[in-house]
């Protein structure tokens, strides 16, 4: 079955390396995207822009110009679209205009991201509103990080993804992408793309580890049937994209944990079309 992985990471950020090192185990680098990707048939994937002006323990970094692309290789694979990542603190007019070139002269760029939680900043601030308006002019998904976040500098009073549903009634020419299904609040963001036609979900970033404890956490049926119930309450696979949050945890394992999570019919569509429709991602 072909792969879409509609969240993945491609930074030369001090906290993802870490991860990869000491937590998920990968060779976080081209050559490893490059051998995960083929190994688990994922044919595309969407790179959250994220990048660093010095070397933080948090994600988010409060100087960073905008956009934030992806850095950690020049030599990108050709497999991967991207989603700007955007500093609130630095959307400034120069920043804008960066934007729009970039927008305007590149293929890959299938949205725009959101770090909510990481940034002490409500989704709903006027000082998102100028990305918020570039989105839907070029007919952006917007992509918004959801509950729990990485780093404990990160604030989850701003991350909450009932924060959403103000943004979506707002802005309802722009689709929106609630990451991580807001977990813990799993059943608050489903409730919010249940009642809004322009918001979405990923499942990416549920687990964060190697692939012995992605084994171990698909083993327990508690945790599978929570989020099993929140997928049920939304009554509808059309809003659910398959993403991994790599290198946080595997590839491998955490599709087949993914699986588990999705009934078989529905698989093609949650784990490829989705994402491909969302994002308009252009078949190779």
């Amino acid at each position: 079955m072909k792969i879409i992985d509609a969240h993945i990471h491609f930074s030369k950020s001090s906290a993802l390396a870490q991860a990869a090192l000491y937590s998920s185990g990968v060779d976080y680098s081209r050559k490893g995207y490059v051998q995960e990707a083929e190994a688990c048939q994922v044919v595309h994937s969407v790179c959250m822009g994220l990048a660093q002006s010095e070397v933080l323990g948090n994600i988010a970094d409060p100087a960073q110009e905008n956009p934030m692309l992806v850095d950690l290789d020049e030599d990108l694979p050709p497999s991967i679209s991207i989603c700007m990542g955007i500093n609130p603190y630095t959307l400034h007019k120069e920043g804008l205009d960066r934007m729009e070139r970039i927008i305007q002269s590149r293929s890959d760029i299938a949205g725009i991201k959101i770090y909510a939680g990481y940034y002490h900043v409500l989704v709903t601030d006027p000082l998102y509103a100028p990305a918020y308006d570039l989105a839907e002019k070029h007919n952006l998904t917007v992509a918004i990080h959801s509950g729990d976040t990485y780093a404990e500098s990160g604030l989850l009073k701003y991350s909450q993804p009932l924060e959403v549903d103000q943004l979506a009634v707002e802005r309802r020419n722009i689709n929106f992408l609630i990451c991580h299904i807001g977990t813990p609040w799993i059943f608050d963001a489903a409730e919010v793309a249940f009642k809004n036609r322009n918001v979405f979900l990923d499942i990416s970033g549920l687990l964060v580890g190697d692939r012995a404890y992605a084994e171990r956490m698909g083993a327990a049926e508690l945790l599978v049937d929570r989020y099993r119930s929140a997928l049920v309450y939304l009554d509808t696979y059309e809003k659910i994209l398959y993403g991994s949050d790599w290198p946080l945890v595997p590839m491998a394992p955490y599709i087949d944990f993914c699986k588990k999570l999705i009934p078989p019919e529905f698989h093609e569509q949650v784990f490829y079309q989705n994402a491909l429709e969302l994002y308009r991602i252009k078949e190779k």
